[in-house]
């Protein structure tokens, strides 16, 4: 079986006999682009079209979809392996090619009519009433600033002012971020966070090693907010492979392939979450200045109790913060708690979720917790632990 002859783009001189061919400017990409219009409804690895293409190199390939991606003209659908189908301007895209000829500089395009002024933005849409997380859960906007907090996030995206939202673990931080911005990608940090983990990283596929995209790099070509979760766990070495796109340079370098330059599109935000004494997490000055909105996230009590938490719990829950605010514990239960108490009080019972309650208090706090506990729930409560046999 022999392989189709590919023909040359419109304008393109034919390659003399027994030479080499060397492709013209911008004819890779038209030829890509061809192959995603043939079948619009397939998803296509590099490595895939290059071998249709009579075995082309799969990373220029993979250069080739990248771009064609960046302006629309192909999505990525797959990610384990890389895969790319076509759009609604893929057809376009296959139709020529942009060359110019080797050692002349392209004729400047006619100068753009006049346009009517540009109007400014509308402001996001006011929220104030329950949002549905991606997990399905509703979230129950909060006043901040004189607006809700999903509308004020909102707003601070489209002015471009980078937000840090912190306080303790379980206060509901993710969960308002995800309510704010439906088109949301996530990473989550730690200690072992690393540069790879942000811009991405070779990886095996049936056709050998494809390069695959990180979370940063689709957030800033898509136009999408990167909520980067625990940011302040993750080693500033690592970190700092953000802070380019976040000033004004808003681009990029993926040293690990090839140096290729990414650019943020409209709508790149970025978004962290800090956890405040949380053991290694550390917020430094370059890391803090790249926010210009910090927001401060406590547990709603009054949320805790329109959503069925025992009133009870919510006393000691209370308590407990003061005497955290004070210095006296470094512990206290925060809105996941609460939660965690009513669903476990409505199947086994008040006293059983209180006993769980104290368990689940650091140890060197559990005793004032128990002491706060049994002053409300009373004497008898204990933490959970296995008995004698029935």
């Amino acid at each position: 079986m022999t392989t189709p002859a590919t023909t040359p783009a419109p304008g393109a001189a034919p390659a003399a006999p027994g030479a080499a061919t060397r492709l013209p400017s911008g004819e890779l990409r038209r030829m890509v682009a061809e192959q995603l219009a043939s079948d619009p409804t397939a998803a296509l690895t590099p490595g895939a079209i290059a071998a249709k293409l009579g075995g082309k190199s799969s990373g220029a390939v993979g250069n080739a979809l990248a771009t064609l991606e960046s302006r629309g003209e192909a999505e990525r659908v797959g990610i384990n392996p890389v895969t790319y189908r076509a759009t609604s301007t893929t057809a376009d895209a296959a139709k020529t090619a942009t060359v110019n000829p080797r050692g002349t500089t392209p004729a400047p395009p006619p100068p753009a009519p006049s346009a009517p002024p540009v109007a400014p933005p509308a402001a996001p849409t006011v929220v104030t009433g329950p949002v549905r997380r991606p997990n399905g859960q509703m979230y129950h906007p909060r006043k901040l600033g004189g607006m809700s907090d999903v509308t004020a996030l909102r707003t601070l995206r489209e002015a471009g002012v980078f937000a840090l939202v912190y306080g303790p673990p379980g206060t509901g931080k993710t969960s308002l971020i995800e309510a704010a911005f439906p088109d949301l990608v996530t990473l989550q940090g730690d200690s072992g966070t690393v540069v790879d983990d942000f811009v991405g990283s070779y990886t095996q596929t049936p056709d050998g090693y494809e390069f695959c995209y990180g979370p940063l790099v689709t957030a800033m070509r898509e136009g999408r907010p990167l909520f980067i979760d625990d940011a302040t766990l993750i080693p500033p070495t690592e970190l700092a492979v953000v802070y380019p796109a976040m000033d004004g340079r808003g681009q990029i370098t993926i040293k690990s392939y090839k140096g290729e330059v990414v650019d943020a599109a409209d709508g790149f935000y970025v978004v962290a979450g800090h956890n405040p004494g949380v053991h290694g997490a550390v917020l430094t000055d370059a890391l803090s200045s790249r926010f210009g909105a910090q927001i401060k996230v406590s547990t709603d009590y009054d949320l805790a109790l329109q959503l069925k938490v025992d009133e009870k719990a919510v006393r000691v829950a209370k308590n407990l913060a003061l005497r955290q605010e004070k210095g006296e514990i470094g512990w206290a239960p925060q809105l996941r708690e609460l939660l965690e108490f009513a669903r476990i009080s409505r199947a086994v019972g008040a006293d059983f979720a209180a006993g769980n309650l104290i368990g689940v208090a650091p140890e060197e706090d559990r005793e004032v917790v128990a002491v706060a506990v049994r002053n409300v729930f009373g004497a008898n409560v204990i933490p959970l632990a296995l008995g004698s046999q029935f």
